[in-house]
């Protein structure tokens, strides 16, 4: 399979051998035993925060197995699928744990329509996580506002709950390309946080579609779920940011929690490139 990642350091093609990727110009990334590789400079490694670190995305992928958002990922699979008739480059900016990443890709290949697909994430946790699961995905350890993919190499990209690099998606996406955005409505979840929180307070709930790209489709995706045992509860809330900004007297709020019923609701953004 050839590479679909570029040398973060001069940008020139990588090419692969049995343990590592290559550049022309001697620069070097060796592929971890789970199958990605690692594309972040020593001055990016260096940053404090790393993303999603191990007990959360443990948490996620422990309670996405579970199906409890089964119906966005059906949905976002569907749309993906409508968006192009040729065989096309899937990018997941802000991948996770590989959840929606996989699903998406599968979704194509079942229909003809794959021709590569990657996954990236600043969060090497996740990242590792995301390759154990198989598939036809290549995943790197990178941040989304600096890609090491090719300008206009991207047929579609995804952004399901990341941070949103509007610049960069426009500069990878090829004329004509796809963004697909997922983000949480301004009442998701709210019965978590009336589980957790003495004040409970809505989502910011506004989206703005950046220069360079017009809306072709918006939908809402609601619903409830409801939580059959604590651990799934923990799980859910673990996977939050709510979690990391929460005292240990709030937090401990759920532990006794066996059954919870929250709605959920998606906002769901589809933009092409102009």
């Amino acid at each position: 399979m050839r590479p679909l990642f570029i040398c973060p350091v001069c940008g020139g093609a990588l090419r692969k051998n049995e343990k590592s990727l290559f550049c022309v110009k001697g620069h070097c990334f060796d592929i971890a035993r789970q199958g990605y590789v690692n594309l972040l400079l020593s001055q990016q490694s260096s940053l404090k925060h790393h993303g999603d670190d191990r007990l959360m995305v443990k948490s996620r992928a422990d309670f996405l197995e579970k199906g409890y958002y089964g119906k966005l990922k059906d949905r976002i699979c569907e749309v993906v699928s409508s968006l192009v008739s040729s065989p096309a480059v899937l990018i997941d900016a802000g991948c996770g744990e590989g959840y929606y990443t996989r699903a998406a890709a599968e979704a194509l290949e079942s229909v003809g329509l794959l021709q590569s697909a990657g996954g990236i994430d600043i969060s090497k946790d996740a990242v590792s996580f995301a390759a154990k699961r198989g598939g036809a995905v290549q995943y790197a350890v990178a941040g989304v506002f600096n890609m090491p993919l090719s300008s206009g190499c991207a047929d579609i990209v995804l952004s399901i709950f990341a941070p949103f690099a509007a610049d960069e998606f426009l500069r990878v996406l090829a004329p004509g390309g796809y963004l697909i955005c997922v983000h949480p409505l301004e009442n998701h979840l709210m019965e978590l946080k009336q589980a957790v929180y003495d004040k409970p307070y809505k989502n910011d709930d506004v989206f703005s579609v950046p220069a360079g790209f017009e809306q072709t489709a918006s939908e809402e995706i609601k619903g409830f779920i409801r939580l059959a045992s604590n651990e799934d509860i923990i799980n859910l809330f673990r996977m939050t940011p709510y979690y990391y900004k929460t005292g240990e007297k709030d937090q401990k709020k759920l532990e006794s929690l066996t059954r919870l019923e929250t709605r959920v609701e998606f906002g769901l953004e589809v933009l092409r490139k102009i």
